[in-house]
């Protein structure tokens, strides 16, 4: 399934994608199309899906909406009755079945769908976090488990029309990480260290294994 890999810029990176959405749904014939964008923990994937949906509006206003796949965390309170806090991040700490089935119902929708996202400020999933509109012609899905091929997860793929797969180094993601982590202020520095080996790296060496499954694979040069 891989077609190509390359090594571009992040700016480089969000003009090949651009064009990639804008050909593929120029050839849909008003169908709606889903990009994937998936990748490791940490490795810029949400910030280059986002760019990637501003940068279609812009040329087409209203044409493209952000699909987080985060939102489909499963609760917070759900995972302490699960005694699972300590693995949240890894697959099987996703509602994946219900994710999967809120692509296939975005896919053939003809009105507007709203649905979750997930917020590090509480470090939970809030209801109704974005709206797809109605008139939406790329969904740009992101996510870490879009091309897992296990479970529910083995579902994803033949959603995507095409889907790329970003990666960064691995000391860079647990830099980001420990970054990422400690923003919010709600643990401790040793807490999120020993959460980043324990679960975040193990997360992104499973998501590596998937690689294969890609349309393409951008190796993002950045500033270390």
């Amino acid at each position: 399934m891989l077609e190509g890999r390359l090594t571009l810029t992040p700016i480089d990176a969000l003009t090949e994608l651009t064009w990639k959405a804008q050909d593929l749904a120029e050839k849909a014939d008003g169908r709606r199309v889903a990009i994937g964008i998936a990748g490791g923990p940490g490795t810029g994937k949400s910030t280059l899906a986002a760019q990637l949906v501003a940068a279609l509006n812009v040329a087409n206003p209203g044409s493209a909406a952000l699909v987080p796949m985060d939102g489909f965390h499963m609760k917070h309170a759900k995972l302490e009755g699960l005694g699972q806090t300590d693995f949240k991040g890894a697959p099987h700490t996703f509602e994946a079945g219900a994710f999967v089935a809120f692509l296939q119902g975005l896919k053939a929708a003809t009105g507007p769908v709203s649905g979750p996202g997930y917020s590090r400020k509480i470090e939970d999933t809030v209801e109704d976090a974005f709206t797809v509109p109605a008139e939406t012609q790329v969904l740009v899905v992101e996510g870490n488990y879009l091309l897992l091929d296990t479970g529910d997860w083995a579902q994803v793929r033949p959603l995507l029309d095409f889907s790329a797969f970003i990666v960064v180094p691995r000391e860079m993601v647990r830099e980001r990480l420990m970054k990422r982590h400690g923003e919010e202020g709600l643990f401790s520095e040793e807490r999120n260290r020993a959460h980043i080996e324990r679960n975040d790296l193990p997360n992104y060496d499973l998501i590596m294994t998937t690689l294969g499954r890609a349309d393409l694979v951008i190796d993002l040069e950045v500033a270390q």
